[in-house]
């Protein structure tokens, strides 16, 4: 469901950056059913209340921290989907006065995350509260067996978290950074290597030239012959 590579980064930007958050905007994302029963299969349906005719976003972050693209509804109630897609098969949307819906038919495991309603005013990005949305855990019991009761034990597993985004956002930041400051750095370092071994070739074939005259055996010049008068 991811959308343009644009578009999720100025919704990126929205998300992170405090200055893009507007307090004259009031947005509230809920939901006519209790999520807290929500089941494999079932139809959720969140909804968007605001003060402004200015369109709505939908997006979803999941457990990994990447924003999906989901629907965007205009003032008209005109509706566009991934793909500049009019319908979805797994989406519905529509916009009731000051409310805008969202429709999930069948509600998927990978369904699972935070829901954003987003919305474009006076050149800034407002986004709303995020509203968790998962499956409830399912417990199985455990088979009975012969084991004395006293070494019976039950696990639990602990239920999955959303991560922080802003701290994932500066995990990101720390990385490109540690790349843009060490990757120049080895290459520096690896030109100054090519150039130190130049350099000692050179020297030592320049010693060699110098070196080829002979020399005599017993270290002293060799003296001309002296002619008889």
């Amino acid at each position: 469901m991811d959308t343009s590579p644009a578009l999720l980064l100025l919704l990126t930007l929205g998300f992170c950056c405090p200055g893009i958050d507007g307090q004259s905007l009031e947005i509230k994302v809920s939901s006519p059913q209790d999520i807290r029963q929500l089941r494999l299969g079932q139809k959720l349906e969140l909804q968007c209340r605001t003060d402004r005719h200015s369109g709505a976003f939908w997006i979803r972050q999941d457990t990994s921290g990447t924003l999906h693209f989901i629907v965007f509804i205009g003032s008209t109630s005109k509706t566009t989907f991934e793909g500049n897609q009019r319908t979805s098969t797994r989406f519905e949307a529509r916009k009731e006065g000051l409310s805008y819906h969202l429709v999930v038919k069948s509600f998927t495991p990978w369904d699972q995350g935070k829901y954003f309603c987003v919305m474009n005013f006076n050149q800034k990005l407002h986004f709303s509260p995020g509203q968790y949305v998962f499956l409830p855990d399912t417990t199985t019991a455990a088979p009975t067996t012969c084991e004395p009761t006293s070494q019976q034990g039950t696990t639990e597993e602990p239920n999955p978290r959303t991560p922080d985004p802003e701290g994932r956002m500066k995990e990101d930041l720390n990385f490109f950074c540690h790349i843009f400051i060490w990757v120049p750095l080895a290459g520096a370092c690896l030109v100054l290597l090519i150039a130190l071994v130049v350099t000692i070739v050179l020297c030592q074939q320049t010693r060699r030239r110098r070196c080829r005259c002979k020399r005599p055996a017993n270290g002293k010049p060799p003296t001309k012959p002296r002619t008889p008068n």
